[in-house]
């Protein structure tokens, strides 16, 4: 079973991270949450506790709904893809389901094959020069120029191993994604897609996704945010998502 956390009491929501990080890297969030609902945090395959749990991203939501059961599922960039597939193999067990920063995979088969290269690739330099010069690294993109240092918890990320983040890229990475675009017109459920305003690549595929599912699905664009925009916007990230929660 995934490693995990629950606190709080009530309606149940459940957090899945994204690379790197872990289930403390939502803290901040499920503080303001566990008043009123009941929060469980989950390391996800291959990292934090859970790092010798190694699920693709099929095996990993059938996982993560084992820990969550019937609850409204978020998750955040990878996280997000973990719970998409979740949502489309389990939605007796998705009651809702909020996207932040995520994907429903690659459609054009070369660049899903090129993309699967570069994973392998950067899976590899993990395991080369370890997880915190990784860490350093993965930091330093430009996607994650938002994140100050107290929010972006490199010593949380540390906890991982080069190999779960090795196999993580190999076995979840966006490459190995099966391209779910054309069977999320199948969610039933209320979605919430989001994205940072400055993170302009995942604004346009949150755009996108919005358009495949349909009616129940809404589009919030946080402002002033890069690919993180619930550690580098929380207060209106928690706004979003406590409106949504109440509309829906």
């Amino acid at each position: 079973m995934l490693a995990h956390e629950v606190v709080g009491s009530g309606e149940r929501l459940v957090f899945v991270h994204g690379f790197t990080q872990t289930r403390q890297s939502w803290d901040l969030i499920a503080s303001q949450l566990i008043d009123q609902y009941e929060v469980v945090t989950i390391d996800a395959p291959n990292h934090g506790e859970s790092h010798d749990l190694n699920c693709n991203l099929t095996s990993g939501a059938d996982a993560i709904v084992d820990v969550g059961r019937v609850a409204t599922y978020v998750g955040y960039s990878m996280g997000g893809r973990l719970c998409l597939n979740a949502a489309l193999a389990y939605p007796e067990s998705v009651e809702r389901l909020i996207l932040i920063s995520s994907t429903a995979g690659i459609d054009d088969p070369t660049n899903r094959a090129e993309r699967i290269k570069n994973d392998e690739a950067l899976a590899t330099r993990i395991e080369k020069i370890g997880v915190a010069a990784f860490v350093d690294e993965w930091l330093a993109r430009p996607m994650f120029a938002g994140l100050a240092p107290e929010i972006a918890r490199r010593d949380l990320r540390l906890a991982n191993t080069a190999a779960g983040l090795g196999l993580s890229l190999r076995l979840c990475g966006t490459g190995t994604q099966e391209p779910l675009l054309r069977r999320v017109s199948q969610l039933m459920m209320p979605v919430l897609v989001m994205a940072g305003e400055n993170d302009t690549k995942f604004v346009a595929l949150a755009r996108q996704l919005v358009d495949a599912i349909g009616d129940n699905a809404r589009l919030r664009i946080i402002p002033n945010s890069g690919h993180s925009p619930h550690l580098e916007q929380s207060k209106h990230f928690l706004e979003s998502l406590r409106e949504f929660l109440r509309s829906n």
